[in-house]
Protein backbone atom coordinates (compact mmCIF):
# COMPACT_ATOMS: atom_id res chain seq x y z
CA UNK A 1 0.00 0.00 0.00
CA UNK A 2 1.42 3.40 -0.99
CA UNK A 3 1.90 6.16 1.57
CA UNK A 4 -0.91 8.26 0.14
CA UNK A 5 -3.39 5.35 0.04
CA UNK A 6 -2.66 4.50 3.68
CA UNK A 7 -2.90 8.14 4.75
CA UNK A 8 -6.13 8.63 2.78
CA UNK A 9 -7.80 5.58 4.32
CA UNK A 10 -6.64 6.42 7.84
CA UNK A 11 -7.73 10.04 7.43
CA UNK A 12 -11.18 8.96 6.23
CA UNK A 13 -11.59 6.66 9.23
CA UNK A 14 -10.67 9.38 11.72
CA UNK A 15 -11.98 12.58 10.16
CA UNK A 16 -14.05 11.69 7.10
CA UNK A 17 -13.72 13.55 3.84
CA UNK A 18 -10.95 13.64 1.25
CA UNK A 19 -7.61 15.19 2.24
CA UNK A 20 -4.69 16.72 0.40
CA UNK A 21 -1.18 15.38 0.98
CA UNK A 22 2.05 17.14 1.90
CA UNK A 23 5.63 16.21 2.80
CA UNK A 24 8.65 17.85 4.45
CA UNK A 25 12.03 16.11 4.77
CA UNK A 26 14.41 15.79 7.65
CA UNK A 27 18.00 16.72 7.05
CA UNK A 28 21.60 15.77 7.65
CA UNK A 29 24.18 18.53 7.98
CA UNK A 30 27.38 17.65 6.15
CA UNK A 31 29.41 20.45 7.73
CA UNK A 32 28.76 23.73 9.55
CA UNK A 33 27.49 22.93 13.04
CA UNK A 34 26.02 25.64 15.32
CA UNK A 35 27.10 28.29 12.83
CA UNK A 36 23.56 29.10 11.71
CA UNK A 37 22.58 31.12 14.78
CA UNK A 38 25.87 32.98 14.44
CA UNK A 39 24.88 34.30 10.97
CA UNK A 40 27.36 31.87 9.46
CA UNK A 41 27.50 29.18 6.79
CA UNK A 42 26.07 25.65 6.78
CA UNK A 43 25.89 22.79 4.28
CA UNK A 44 22.95 20.46 4.91
CA UNK A 45 21.11 18.07 2.62
CA UNK A 46 17.45 17.02 2.76
CA UNK A 47 16.82 13.31 3.39
CA UNK A 48 14.48 10.56 2.27
CA UNK A 49 13.17 10.47 5.85
CA UNK A 50 10.23 12.86 5.97
CA UNK A 51 7.11 14.00 7.75
CA UNK A 52 3.92 13.42 5.78
CA UNK A 53 0.52 14.97 6.33
CA UNK A 54 -2.98 14.28 5.08
CA UNK A 55 -5.02 17.42 5.72
CA UNK A 56 -8.36 18.98 4.90
CA UNK A 57 -9.79 22.42 5.64
CA UNK A 58 -12.61 22.86 8.16
CA UNK A 59 -15.45 25.35 8.22
CA UNK A 60 -14.41 26.69 11.63
CA UNK A 61 -11.07 27.92 12.99
CA UNK A 62 -10.12 24.80 14.92
CA UNK A 63 -7.00 22.84 14.01
CA UNK A 64 -7.08 19.17 15.00
CA UNK A 65 -3.95 17.09 14.67
CA UNK A 66 -3.40 13.37 15.13
CA UNK A 67 0.01 11.68 15.07
CA UNK A 68 0.32 8.15 13.74
CA UNK A 69 3.70 7.93 15.47
CA UNK A 70 2.49 8.37 19.04
CA UNK A 71 -1.25 7.78 18.60
CA UNK A 72 -2.13 11.11 20.23
CA UNK A 73 -4.51 13.86 19.17
CA UNK A 74 -4.85 17.51 20.11
CA UNK A 75 -6.64 20.62 18.93
CA UNK A 76 -6.25 24.37 19.02
CA UNK A 77 -8.81 27.13 18.42
CA UNK A 78 -7.24 29.94 16.41
CA UNK A 79 -9.91 32.32 17.74
CA UNK A 80 -9.01 31.68 21.37
CA UNK A 81 -7.60 34.66 23.29
CA UNK A 82 -4.41 32.83 24.18
CA UNK A 83 -2.87 29.66 22.82
CA UNK A 84 -0.06 28.93 25.22
CA UNK A 85 2.55 26.23 24.61
CA UNK A 86 1.74 22.83 26.11
CA UNK A 87 5.26 21.55 26.52
CA UNK A 88 4.81 18.55 24.23
CA UNK A 89 5.11 17.55 20.56
CA UNK A 90 2.11 19.65 19.55
CA UNK A 91 4.04 22.86 20.19
CA UNK A 92 6.00 22.30 16.98
CA UNK A 93 2.80 22.15 14.94
CA UNK A 94 0.56 24.60 16.76
CA UNK A 95 3.42 27.07 17.25
CA UNK A 96 3.69 27.41 13.48
CA UNK A 97 -0.04 28.14 13.20
CA UNK A 98 0.18 30.76 15.96
CA UNK A 99 3.17 32.47 14.32
CA UNK A 100 1.55 32.48 10.86
CA UNK A 101 -1.45 34.25 12.37
CA UNK A 102 0.75 36.69 14.30
CA UNK A 103 2.43 37.59 11.01
CA UNK A 104 -0.96 38.74 9.71
CA UNK A 105 -2.03 35.73 7.65
CA UNK A 106 -5.48 34.37 8.48
CA UNK A 107 -5.73 30.59 8.41
CA UNK A 108 -8.65 28.25 8.02
CA UNK A 109 -9.14 25.50 10.55
CA UNK A 110 -7.96 22.05 9.48
CA UNK A 111 -7.93 18.37 10.30
CA UNK A 112 -4.37 17.07 10.00
CA UNK A 113 -3.08 13.50 10.16
CA UNK A 114 0.72 13.34 10.45
CA UNK A 115 3.20 10.53 10.13
CA UNK A 116 6.98 10.81 10.18
CA UNK A 117 9.84 8.51 9.32
CA UNK A 118 12.43 10.96 10.72
CA UNK A 119 13.88 9.34 13.86
CA UNK A 120 13.13 11.45 16.95
CA UNK A 121 16.15 12.58 18.97
CA UNK A 122 18.62 11.56 16.28
CA UNK A 123 19.77 15.01 15.17
CA UNK A 124 18.02 14.67 11.80
CA UNK A 125 15.49 17.43 12.51
CA UNK A 126 12.25 15.59 13.13
CA UNK A 127 10.90 18.76 14.76
CA UNK A 128 11.65 20.96 11.74
CA UNK A 129 10.02 18.42 9.42
CA UNK A 130 6.86 18.52 11.54
CA UNK A 131 6.89 22.33 11.64
CA UNK A 132 7.35 22.67 7.91
CA UNK A 133 4.80 20.06 6.83
CA UNK A 134 2.21 21.62 9.17
CA UNK A 135 2.89 25.14 7.92
CA UNK A 136 2.89 24.07 4.28
CA UNK A 137 -0.42 22.25 4.72
CA UNK A 138 -2.12 25.10 6.61
CA UNK A 139 -1.08 27.75 4.12
CA UNK A 140 -2.06 25.62 1.13
CA UNK A 141 -5.46 24.68 2.57
CA UNK A 142 -6.10 28.36 3.31
CA UNK A 143 -5.52 29.28 -0.34
CA UNK A 144 -2.06 30.84 -0.10
CA UNK A 145 0.91 30.23 -2.37
CA UNK A 146 3.78 28.98 -0.21
CA UNK A 147 6.97 31.06 -0.17
CA UNK A 148 9.42 28.48 1.14
CA UNK A 149 11.91 31.06 2.43
CA UNK A 150 9.20 32.86 4.40
CA UNK A 151 7.84 29.54 5.66
CA UNK A 152 11.31 28.62 6.95
CA UNK A 153 11.47 31.95 8.82
CA UNK A 154 8.04 31.39 10.38
CA UNK A 155 8.94 27.86 11.46
CA UNK A 156 12.19 29.04 13.04
CA UNK A 157 10.28 31.78 14.86
CA UNK A 158 7.85 29.17 16.17
CA UNK A 159 10.69 27.07 17.56
CA UNK A 160 12.46 30.09 19.04
CA UNK A 161 9.49 31.88 20.58
CA UNK A 162 6.82 29.20 21.07
CA UNK A 163 8.83 26.06 21.77
CA UNK A 164 11.69 27.93 23.44
CA UNK A 165 14.58 26.36 21.54
CA UNK A 166 16.90 29.10 20.29
CA UNK A 167 17.86 27.31 17.09
CA UNK A 168 19.11 28.92 13.91
CA UNK A 169 17.29 28.68 10.61
CA UNK A 170 19.21 25.81 8.99
CA UNK A 171 16.85 22.93 9.79
CA UNK A 172 13.70 24.67 8.64
CA UNK A 173 15.42 26.20 5.60
CA UNK A 174 16.77 22.95 4.19
CA UNK A 175 13.47 21.16 4.87
CA UNK A 176 11.76 23.85 2.80
CA UNK A 177 14.38 24.28 0.08
CA UNK A 178 16.35 21.05 -0.40
CA UNK A 179 17.68 20.21 -3.87
CA UNK A 180 17.77 16.69 -5.28
CA UNK A 181 21.29 15.19 -5.45
CA UNK A 182 22.83 18.33 -3.94
CA UNK A 183 23.79 19.67 -0.58
CA UNK A 184 22.86 23.31 -0.04
CA UNK A 185 25.41 25.86 1.12
CA UNK A 186 23.37 28.45 2.99
CA UNK A 187 24.46 31.91 4.09
CA UNK A 188 22.39 32.16 7.26
CA UNK A 189 22.56 35.97 7.28
CA UNK A 190 21.41 36.75 3.74
CA UNK A 191 19.65 33.38 3.21
CA UNK A 192 21.36 33.12 -0.16
CA UNK A 193 21.86 29.48 -1.04
CA UNK A 194 23.97 27.59 -3.51
CA UNK A 195 23.38 23.96 -4.50
CA UNK A 196 26.61 21.98 -4.21
CA UNK A 197 26.80 18.67 -6.13
CA UNK A 198 27.60 15.43 -4.35
CA UNK A 199 29.92 13.41 -6.59
CA UNK A 200 28.15 10.13 -7.51
CA UNK A 201 31.37 8.29 -6.66
CA UNK A 202 30.48 8.91 -2.99
CA UNK A 203 27.45 8.29 -0.81
CA UNK A 204 26.30 10.03 2.34
CA UNK A 205 25.97 7.46 5.12
CA UNK A 206 24.23 8.28 8.41
CA UNK A 207 24.74 6.17 11.53
CA UNK A 208 22.54 6.70 14.59
CA UNK A 209 24.38 6.36 17.89
CA UNK A 210 21.03 5.42 19.50
CA UNK A 211 21.76 7.72 22.45
CA UNK A 212 20.31 11.12 23.26
CA UNK A 213 21.44 12.75 26.48
CA UNK A 214 18.81 14.77 28.32
CA UNK A 215 21.00 17.84 28.83
CA UNK A 216 21.03 18.57 25.09
CA UNK A 217 18.41 21.32 24.97
CA UNK A 218 19.71 23.33 27.92
CA UNK A 219 23.31 23.02 26.77
CA UNK A 220 22.32 24.13 23.27
CA UNK A 221 20.99 27.42 24.63
CA UNK A 222 24.12 27.82 26.79
CA UNK A 223 26.31 27.51 23.70
CA UNK A 224 24.36 30.26 22.03
CA UNK A 225 24.76 32.47 25.09
CA UNK A 226 28.53 31.91 25.00
CA UNK A 227 28.65 33.03 21.37
CA UNK A 228 26.66 36.16 22.19
CA UNK A 229 28.99 36.87 25.11
CA UNK A 230 31.98 36.56 22.79
CA UNK A 231 30.51 39.10 20.38
CA UNK A 232 29.74 41.51 23.24
CA UNK A 233 33.27 41.28 24.64
CA UNK A 234 34.90 41.68 21.22
CA UNK A 235 32.80 44.61 20.04
CA UNK A 236 34.87 47.29 21.86
CA UNK A 237 37.99 46.29 19.91
CA UNK A 238 36.48 45.01 16.64
CA UNK A 239 33.83 47.67 16.11
CA UNK A 240 30.45 47.02 14.57
CA UNK A 241 30.34 43.23 14.61
CA UNK A 242 26.88 41.70 14.79
CA UNK A 243 27.77 38.03 15.15
CA UNK A 244 30.74 35.67 15.14
CA UNK A 245 30.28 35.56 11.36
CA UNK A 246 32.03 38.94 11.37
CA UNK A 247 35.10 37.77 13.33
CA UNK A 248 38.19 36.48 11.54
CA UNK A 249 40.41 33.82 13.04
CA UNK A 250 43.33 36.26 13.26
CA UNK A 251 41.20 38.84 15.08
CA UNK A 252 39.94 36.21 17.51
CA UNK A 253 43.46 35.04 18.28
CA UNK A 254 44.71 38.61 18.70
CA UNK A 255 42.05 39.41 21.28
CA UNK A 256 41.57 36.02 22.95
CA UNK A 257 42.68 37.44 26.31
CA UNK A 258 39.45 39.44 26.43
CA UNK A 259 37.44 36.23 26.61
CA UNK A 260 37.02 33.66 29.36
CA UNK A 261 38.67 30.41 28.28
CA UNK A 262 35.43 28.51 27.65
CA UNK A 263 33.96 31.42 25.69
CA UNK A 264 37.11 31.67 23.60
CA UNK A 265 36.93 27.99 22.68
CA UNK A 266 33.24 28.26 21.79
CA UNK A 267 34.04 31.21 19.55
CA UNK A 268 37.01 29.42 18.01
CA UNK A 269 34.79 26.55 16.94
CA UNK A 270 32.34 28.89 15.19
CA UNK A 271 35.01 30.98 13.47
CA UNK A 272 36.95 27.95 12.21
CA UNK A 273 33.79 26.05 11.28
CA UNK A 274 32.66 28.90 9.03
CA UNK A 275 35.99 28.65 7.26
CA UNK A 276 35.57 24.91 6.85
CA UNK A 277 32.15 25.31 5.22
CA UNK A 278 33.45 27.81 2.68
CA UNK A 279 36.39 25.52 1.91
CA UNK A 280 34.05 22.51 1.68
CA UNK A 281 31.95 24.15 -1.02
CA UNK A 282 35.07 24.79 -3.09
CA UNK A 283 36.43 21.25 -2.82
CA UNK A 284 33.06 19.63 -3.59
CA UNK A 285 32.67 21.81 -6.68
CA UNK A 286 35.91 20.35 -8.04
CA UNK A 287 35.14 16.83 -6.81
CA UNK A 288 37.97 16.61 -4.26
CA UNK A 289 36.36 14.12 -1.89
CA UNK A 290 39.55 13.51 0.09
CA UNK A 291 39.82 17.20 0.96
CA UNK A 292 36.16 17.31 1.93
CA UNK A 293 36.66 14.32 4.21
CA UNK A 294 39.55 16.02 5.97
CA UNK A 295 37.33 19.02 6.63
CA UNK A 296 34.65 16.73 8.10
CA UNK A 297 37.20 15.13 10.42
CA UNK A 298 38.51 18.51 11.56
CA UNK A 299 34.95 19.66 12.21
CA UNK A 300 34.38 16.78 14.60
CA UNK A 301 37.55 17.54 16.55
CA UNK A 302 36.40 21.13 16.90
CA UNK A 303 32.92 20.12 18.09
CA UNK A 304 34.39 17.61 20.53
CA UNK A 305 37.17 19.74 22.02
CA UNK A 306 36.17 23.40 21.56
CA UNK A 307 32.36 23.40 21.48
CA UNK A 308 32.10 20.32 23.72
CA UNK A 309 28.86 19.01 22.28
CA UNK A 310 29.84 15.42 21.59
CA UNK A 311 29.67 12.45 23.97
CA UNK A 312 31.56 9.19 24.47
CA UNK A 313 29.25 7.07 22.31
CA UNK A 314 29.32 9.50 19.38
CA UNK A 315 33.10 9.89 19.61
CA UNK A 316 33.48 6.11 19.46
CA UNK A 317 31.14 5.88 16.48
CA UNK A 318 33.11 8.60 14.68
CA UNK A 319 36.39 6.82 15.45
CA UNK A 320 35.03 3.56 14.07
CA UNK A 321 33.66 5.22 10.94
CA UNK A 322 36.86 7.12 10.22
CA UNK A 323 38.89 3.90 10.39
CA UNK A 324 36.96 2.05 7.68
CA UNK A 325 38.25 1.44 4.14
CA UNK A 326 36.64 3.73 1.59
CA UNK A 327 35.61 6.46 4.03
CA UNK A 328 36.59 10.02 3.16
CA UNK A 329 35.55 11.57 6.48
CA UNK A 330 33.09 11.35 9.36
CA UNK A 331 31.72 13.72 11.98
CA UNK A 332 28.95 14.20 14.48
CA UNK A 333 25.95 15.96 12.99
CA UNK A 334 23.14 17.84 14.70
CA UNK A 335 22.77 19.67 17.99
CA UNK A 336 24.97 17.32 19.96
CA UNK A 337 25.08 15.07 23.05
CA UNK A 338 24.00 12.05 21.04
CA UNK A 339 22.27 11.57 17.73
CA UNK A 340 23.91 10.73 14.44
CA UNK A 341 27.26 10.57 12.71
CA UNK A 342 27.49 11.46 9.03
CA UNK A 343 30.17 9.93 6.82
CA UNK A 344 31.11 10.36 3.20
CA UNK A 345 31.94 6.92 1.78
CA UNK A 346 33.07 5.64 -1.61
CA UNK A 347 30.01 4.22 -3.34
CA UNK A 348 31.56 0.78 -3.78
CA UNK A 349 32.52 0.52 -0.11
CA UNK A 350 29.13 1.36 1.42
CA UNK A 351 27.89 -2.17 2.10
CA UNK A 352 31.08 -3.22 3.89
CA UNK A 353 31.17 0.09 5.74
CA UNK A 354 27.66 -0.39 7.11
CA UNK A 355 28.31 -3.98 8.20
CA UNK A 356 31.64 -3.27 9.87
CA UNK A 357 30.57 -0.06 11.61
CA UNK A 358 27.44 -1.67 13.00
CA UNK A 359 29.37 -4.66 14.36
CA UNK A 360 32.21 -2.61 15.85
CA UNK A 361 29.89 -0.07 17.46
CA UNK A 362 27.76 -2.79 19.02
CA UNK A 363 30.87 -4.40 20.46
CA UNK A 364 32.06 -1.07 21.85
CA UNK A 365 28.76 0.31 23.18
CA UNK A 366 26.10 -2.40 23.29
CA UNK A 367 23.92 -0.31 20.96
CA UNK A 368 22.79 -1.51 17.54
CA UNK A 369 23.14 1.45 15.22
CA UNK A 370 20.61 2.22 12.53
CA UNK A 371 22.80 2.96 9.50
CA UNK A 372 21.64 4.01 6.07
CA UNK A 373 23.04 5.43 2.86
CA UNK A 374 21.09 8.31 1.45
CA UNK A 375 20.82 10.66 -1.50
CA UNK A 376 19.79 14.32 -1.09
CA UNK A 377 16.12 15.06 -1.78
CA UNK A 378 13.98 18.04 -2.74
CA UNK A 379 12.45 20.25 -0.08
CA UNK A 380 8.86 20.41 1.14
CA UNK A 381 5.84 20.29 -1.13
CA UNK A 382 2.76 18.31 -2.08
CA UNK A 383 2.99 14.53 -1.64
CA UNK A 384 1.76 12.84 -4.79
Amino acid sequence: MSDTVFLRETFAERFGGSPRFFRAPGRVNLIGEHTDYNDGFVMPAALEFQAEAAAAARQDRIITIHSLNNGRSAEIDLDAEANAPRGDWTDYAFGVAVMIEKAGTTLKGADILVSSSVPVGSGLSSSAALEVVTGYALLSLSGYAVDTVELAKICQKAENEYVGMRCGIMDQFISCNGVHDHALMIDCRSLERKPVPIDPKARIVVANSMVHHALADGEYNKRRQSCEEGVRLLQPVLGDIQALRDVSFDALEEHRDLLPEATYRRCRHIVTENGRVLAAAEVLERGDLDAFGRLMNASHVSMRDDYEISCAEVDKLVEIAQSQPGVFGARMTGGGFGGCVVSLVAAGAVDDFVEKVRAAYFEASGHTSDIFACAPQDGAGPLF
